[in-house]
C-alpha cells in the first residue's frame, strides 16, 4: 500500500476557477516548504505548463480515454514519486467527460477511480443562497456520491455577500476560502485556451501574486489534512521499462488480471522489442520552446527507456539539428502563433527538410504536421513558409476541433501496423487546405464517419492526432528502433 495524501479540484462548470485555484494551490502549498505533484484530468497541455511552473516538477495528466482506466493510479503515483502532496485539477464540470459515455473520463470518474478526495471551487458572483444548493447537488447527485471535502467560494462580490453564501450552505461541508474578484490573477487566453505558461513573460510575477493570495485566504492546514486523509493506493507505480515489456515478469505482475480488450490495452500488449544499438544510442531531437509547448512527459521517459539519447530542439532559435540525430520528435504546440518566426529560421527548416528527404524518421503531431506543411497561415491570414515535406498549406479554420478519437491504422508506417487502433484526441482551430497525398497516417472516427487523417510513410507519421503513449507505449519502441537504424545527422549529410 502507499500513502499519497491528494486532493482533486473540481467545479460545477468550465469558468469558476479552477486552474486558478488548483495552480494557486500548488505554488502556495510547495512555497510553505511541501514538495508538490500537479496533475490533470484529461488531455489537456496547457494547465499542465503552469502546474510545472507553480510546484518546479513536470505536470502530468490522468485520461482514461487515452490511457486506460487501469493506468490512471499507477500514473499518478509515478508522476508523484518524492511528492508529499499531489493536486489534480479537474476538467469541466465535476459529471463532464466524454460525450456519451455516461460521465467517462470526467473528473468525478478519475476521482473514484484513483479514490482522490474533492475540493469544489465555485464562481459565486451572480448568486448567493443559490451556491448552497449547488454544492449540495453535486455532493449527492452521484451513486455512490463524490467524496466532496470542502468547499472553495470565487469571485465574491463583498464580505456581506460571502457570508450569505458560507451561511446558506451551513455545515453540509467545510468552506477551505474566499477568493475576491481579481481579473489580475486569471491567465490570457486565445484560441485553445490559456496562453501556455512558457509563452508568457509575465508567467512566474503572476503565480507569485496568486500564490500570495491563496496563501492568505485559504486555510492551506485545512487542505493539507484533508489531503492526508486519502485513502492508500494499492497499485504500483507506472514504470516506463515495464510498460515497454523490457522487464517480462514486472510486465505481467502489473497487468490487471482481467483484460477487457480495450484499445489501449491492446496497445500496451503488443509485441515490442529493445532496438539492438549496436554500441550506439538513436539520438531523438525533441521540438521545445515557445511554439512547441505540447507533449506528455512520459512520451521522453518512454524514449529514454527504450534507449534513446533525447536532445532538445527549439525550431525558432537553433539553427539546425543537433549533430547525430537520428529522430525528430515535433509535438504540439502553436506555430500558427509564431508562423512569422518560425519562417525567418530557414537555415533549421532547410536542414530538416532534407533529412526527412533523406529518410530521417520523424513523428509529428498537430503543430509538427503544420510545421511540416508548404505554408502555415496564422490569424494574420499571411502565410508563411514552413519546411516544406508534406505537399500541403495550412490556416485557421472557422472553428475550433476539440474531441476524443479512435484511430485505426491504414497501412504499415514508421509508427503502426496494418489494423492497429489507438486512441487519442484532436484539438486545433487550423486546418489543411487539400490532400496531401500518399497514405493517411489514420482512418479517424468522427462526425460523419470515418476519415482519412495525415501521412503515413516507412519513416514519417503526421496529423493532427495527439496520443499517450503511456496508453500506447509501442509506439515509442517502434520510433526507438527506426531511429537506431538509421544514419546520424552530421556535417557531411547535410
Amino acid at each position: 500500500m502507499v500513502t499519497l495524501p491528494r486532493l482533486m479540484v473540481a467545479a460545477p462548470a468550465s469558468g469558476h476557477g479552477k486552474t486558478t485555484v488548483a495552480t494557486g494551490l500548488m505554488a502556495a502549498l510547495a512555497r510553505a516548504g511541501h514538495t508538490v505533484s500537479g496533475h490533470k484530468v484529461g488531455p489537456d497541455y496547457i494547465d499542465p505548463g503552469y502546474h510545472a511552473l507553480a510546484t518546479g516538477r513536470p505536470g502530468r495528466n490522468l485520461d482514461p480515454h487515452l490511457v486506460g482506466e487501469e493506468r490512471l493510479v499507477p500514473l499518478l503515483l509515478h508522476g508523484a514519486a518524492g511528492a508529499d502532496l499531489a493536486v489534480i485539477e479537474g476538467v469541466m464540470g465535476l459529471y463532464d467527460g466524454q460525450i456519451g459515455g455516461d460521465g467517462f473520463a470526467s473528473t468525478a470518474h478519475v476521482a473514484a477511480v484513483t479514490r482522490t478526495p474533492v475540493v469544489l471551487v465555485v464562481d459565486i458572483s451572480s448568486a448567493s443562497r443559490t451556491i448552497a444548493a449547488t454544492v449540495h447537488g453535486l455532493m449527492t447527485w452521484a451513486q455512490p456520491p463524490v467524496d466532496v471535502v470542502g468547499v472553495i467560494l470565487n469571485k465574491a462580490g463583498s464580505a456581506r455577500h460571502a457570508e450569505e453564501v458560507v451561511r446558506s450552505i451551513g455545515d453540509r461541508v467545510p468552506v477551505l476560502g474566499i477568493l475576491q474578484r481579481d481579473d489580475g490573477i486569471e491567465a490570457p487566453s486565445r484560441h485553445l485556451g490559456l496562453v501556455p505558461a512558457a509563452e508568457r513573460g509575465d508567467a512566474a510575477a503572476a503565480l507569485d501574486r496568486l500564490a500570495a493570495q491563496i496563501a492568505e485566504k485559504v486555510d492551506l492546514e485545512a487542505v493539507v489534512r484533508l489531503a492526508a486523509a486519502a485513502p492508500a493506493l494499492a497499485e504500483a507505480p507506472w514504470d516506463p521499462r515495464v510498460a515497454l515489456g523490457f522487464d517480462t515478469l514486472a510486465s505481467l505482475a502489473a497487468q490487471p488480471s482481467s483484460l477487457s480488450g480495450s484499445l489501449v490495452e491492446q496497445g500496451a500488449l503488443a509485441p515490442v522489442s529493445k532496438p539492438g544499438l549496436g554500441g550506439r544510442r538513436p539520438v531523438i531531437a525533441v521540438a521545445g520552446g515557445r511554439a512547441f509547448t505540447f507533449r506528455y512527459a512520459e512520451t521522453v521517459e518512454l524514449l529514454e527507456a527504450a534507449g534513446a539519447e533525447v536532445v532538445d530542439l527549439d525550431p525558432l532559435t537553433d539553427s539546425e539539428l543537433p549533430e547525430g540525430t537520428t529522430g525528430l520528435y515535433l509535438g504540439g504546440g502553436f506555430p500558427e502563433m509564431h508562423a512569422l518566426d518560425l519562417a525567418a529560421n530557414e537555415q533549421l527548416r532547410a536542414d530538416i527538410r532534407g533529412a526527412i528527404g533523406r529518410g530521417l524518421p520523424t513523428v509529428a503531431e498537430c503543430a509538427g504536421l503544420l510545421y511540416l506543411c508548404r505554408t502555415v497561415a496564422g490569424p494574420s491570414g499571411q502565410p508563411a513558409h514552413m519546411v516544406g515535406a508534406i505537399p500541403a498549406d495550412a490556416a485557421m479554420a472557422p472553428r475550433l476541433t476539440l474531441s476524443y478519437r479512435r484511430a485505426k491504422a491504414v497501412g504499415g508506417d514508421l509508427l503502426s501496423r496494418p489494423g492497429e487502433e489507438v486512441t487519442g484526441h484532436e484539438f486545433h482551430r487550423t486546418h489543411l487546405l487539400g490532400d496531401t497525398g500518399g497514405q493517411p497516417a489514420w482512418w479517424l472516427d468522427g462526425e460523419g464517419g470515418p476519415h482519412p487523417a495525415g501521412v503515413g510513410t516507412r519513416t514519417l507519421h503526421a496529423s493532427y492526432l495527439h496520443v499517450h503513449w503511456a496508453g500506447h507505449p509501442h509506439l515509442a519502441a517502434r520510433f526507438t528502433e527506426a531511429a537506431a537504424a538509421a544514419l546520424p545527422i552530421t556535417a557531411a549529410l547535410r
